[in-house]
């Protein structure tokens, strides 16, 4: 007879590796029942002989593959954020223009946000948020969150569904989780969210599946093979197969009963298992979202209603001044430890000289500290009865901490007091290094703010023109890269090989990590739209740059002043020289191939829909502008090419008619869509121009 351990040690590895095989993405290496039947008599065993039941076996945990690389996952529907409001005018602004027979109302989770795909029934897909478009893939760690059904139950499971959740670490279970790192020697996280974000992105799933972390579920998006007519159906639908939902969720009638939950829970916060910071009130029927649609960023069918943040006293020990990577030095304080809104607080910002005094703080005082929106730690003011006629006045740095060099005010009426050592100060360079680094720029995970100074302070680099043409040499010369036997680090491996990779980022990358004053992602994202290349960006003038929409003439002026710098230039022409792509592709459609294949057929294109269209929502209508190359515009202007007319149509299908502009019924947008400019005519619209 086989000894229990021995039988024990063989299931748990036959399982473990059915399980990565499944998870994975290889070819299954045990069939459903086959494993339901193992994993049967694994915990008959266990049941048999206590003694086994350990930590690393699969009946402890849920099934999970041994390593994921977090790869870019596309969302079927886009997962947009939510608009807030701070308090009852502002709640009862928003239901009085957004009236509804019932309100569904549920917490709002302060957790990681995440998006499972469901094929017939079987979990496929989870990815993080990201964007909005693209999470990472997270498939593997989610699969070990207990309440996560791998397979969902019930004879009416669509074939596919894409469900919108929230993973937290529960409130109870935080502390002991943080006294455990510490007495292991492991930093501690500051807050739940943190935690869970952090547990969530671990590279090993099984550091994930020891960790208490939990979902609860909130939305639907991609479905098919079943129609709610409501949020609250689609929640009880999501219960009924098998998914957690929150028992705290309620369908209200009036708006007295809003206000009345909103107060509730604002006053019971902390009850729940889980960080709360407010509310989510949702119009419940799924027609009238559809029919109130969405901004471009957030639906205008909800709103989350954010609870005041948390204050605090303490004690302000000193003002320090750092400096980022555009040279803008920054006073922020110093403080006593102290926990606000679930996190311990030791810094925080007072933005600059003009803030400080006008907020009267001085060195030593005991201030009031708020973690505004609960994330970010500002400084209210003193507490000015507490003074014992100790505290000190502050008083501006007049040169740069981090080389020396005189500062200056760059434009007048500028509050802000910059360095002008762009090209040299140690940390305008360290930071502009950290920030190529970055998701939002290149997203270059081996570059860390520990590796940017180590490359700098090597001698390797004299700012980040050469970062691209960094050899395996050149990093065997370094403390963060090199191994100890003289040659490269798995780390200095890694560089190299992200370094190559994002080579070929899209051209709004390149624009974000190039440190142009101003211009975030969504200023290079129109950028790169419009001009397509560095090159005609920087050929543009200042009219074409500040005309295009969301960058104006402040943007414009940033960007004509930045490349009449010759070390500006420089690091253009050394990425370039190094192979960094510095023009989006334009894919053409192939021989005998129509203009939809090639997928760019409103490359240049401004396009604006005004009205209810039957067959797409509003942000549907700009997604699909966006996806074939062309701008989706928000108003009508001499230069908008088409304009798309649907039902109750208001001032825009006016104005487009007094300019003489192209007007296209439903039809001829799918047309235009489908064919370009060239495949509309007069027929396929109100009034469209030839």
């Amino acid at each position: 007879m086989t000894n229990p351990a021995t039988r024990w040690q063989e299931l748990n590895q036959e399982l473990l590796a059915a399980s990565d095989a499944y998870y994975g993405g290889s070819e299954p290496i045990l069939s459903d029942a086959a494993y339901d039947e193992r994993i049967r008599e694994l915990q008959a065993l266990e049941a048999d002989h206590p003694e086994l039941r350990r930590p690393d076996s699969v009946t402890q945990q849920v099934a999970f593959t041994r390593e994921t690389d977090f790869a870019p996952v596309a969302h079927l529907q886009r997962m947009l954020s939510l608009d807030n409001v701070f308090n009852g005018e502002e709640l009862d602004a928003w239901l009085a223009k957004t009236p509804a027979e019932s309100y569904l109302c549920e917490l709002k989770i302060d957790g990681l946000a995440v998006n499972l795909r469901y094929v017939d029934g079987r979990l496929a897909v989870a990815a993080t948020r990201g964007d909005g478009r693209t999470g990472e893939d997270v498939t593997g760690n989610v699969a070990t969150i207990a309440g996560v059904p791998h397979r969902l139950r019930g004879a009416d499971v669509p074939s596919l569904l894409e469900v919108r959740g929230e993973v937290f670490f529960p409130r109870a279970e935080f502390a002991e989780f943080n006294d455990a790192l510490s007495a292991t020697g492991h930093n501690r996280f500051a807050n739940p969210r943190n935690a869970a974000a952090g547990s969530l992105r671990q590279k090993d799933p099984r550091i994930t599946a020891a960790r208490p972390l939990r979902m609860i579920v909130h939305g639907v998006g991609a479905v098919t093979d079943v129609e709610f007519g409501s949020q609250s159906a689609a929640y009880e639908a999501l219960s009924r197969w098998g998914l957690p939902v929150s028992d705290a969720t309620r369908v209200l009638t009036t708006a007295d009963q809003v206000r009345e939950y909103v107060a509730h829970h604002g006053e019971h916060r902390h009850e729940a298992s889980h960080e709360i910071d407010g509310v989510v009130v949702k119009v419940d029927a799924l027609a009238e979202q559809d029919r109130l649609g969405a901004t471009s960023r957030a639906p205008r069918w909800a709103i989350a209603y954010k609870y005041p943040p948390e204050e605090v006293h303490t004690r302000l020990l000193d003002i320090r001044i750092g400096g980022g990577r555009t040279g803008r030095c920054t006073p922020f304080g110093a403080m006593e430890p102290v926990l606000v809104a679930g996190s311990t607080v030791a810094m925080a910002t007072l933005h600059n000289a003009h803030e400080v005094a006008r907020k009267g703080v001085r060195l030593g005082d005991v201030v009031v500290l708020r973690k505004a929106g609960d994330v970010i730690p500002e400084i209210l003011g003193p507490v000015e009865s507490l003074r014992d006629g100790s505290e000190r006045e502050f008083v501006m740095a007049t040169h740069c901490p981090s080389c020396g060099t005189r500062l200056v005010q760059q434009r007048l009426g500028d509050k802000d007091l910059r360095c002008p050592n762009a090209r040299s100060c140690p940390s305008q360079l360290r930071e502009r290094l950290f920030a190529l680094a970055a998701r939002g720029a290149f997203d270059i995970e081996a570059l860390g703010a520990v590796g940017a100074r180590d490359l700098l302070e090597s001698g390797l680099l004299v700012d980040e023109g050469g970062l691209f043409s960094l050899t395996a040499e050149d990093l065997a010369r370094t403390t963060v890269y090199s191994s100890r036997g003289g040659g490269v680090n798995a780390t200095g491996v890694k560089l190299l090989e992200n370094l190559e990779a994002v080579k070929q980022q899209p051209l709004w990358r390149v624009l974000v990590a190039l440190s142009i004053r101003n211009v975030g992602p969504t200023a290079a994202r129109a950028l790169a739209s419009r001009f397509g290349s560095l090159e005609r960006i920087r050929e543009a003038s200042m009219e074409e740059l500040a005309d295009t929409e969301g960058v104006g003439a402040v943007i414009a002026q940033s960007l004509k002043d930045w490349f009449t710098v010759d070390w500006h230039v420089a690091i253009v022409e050394a990425w370039r020289a190094a192979g960094v792509r510095m023009a989006d592709e334009v894919v053409e459609p192939a021989d005998g191939e129509d203009a939809a294949v090639g997928g760019q057929t409103l490359a240049g294109i401004t396009v604006v829909v005004t009205g209810s269209l039957e067959g797409f929502t509003r942000d549907g209508a700009k997604e699909a502008i966006l996806a074939r190359g062309g701008k989706a515009a928000g108003s009508v202007s001499r230069k908008t090419h088409f304009v798309v007319v649907g039902e109750n149509a208001g001032s825009k299908a006016t104005k487009a008619e007094e300019l003489g502009l192209p007007i296209l019924d439903e039809a001829g947008f799918v047309k235009l869509l489908e064919l370009g400019p060239a495949g509309v005519s007069g027929d396929d619209g109100a009034a469209a121009a030839p």
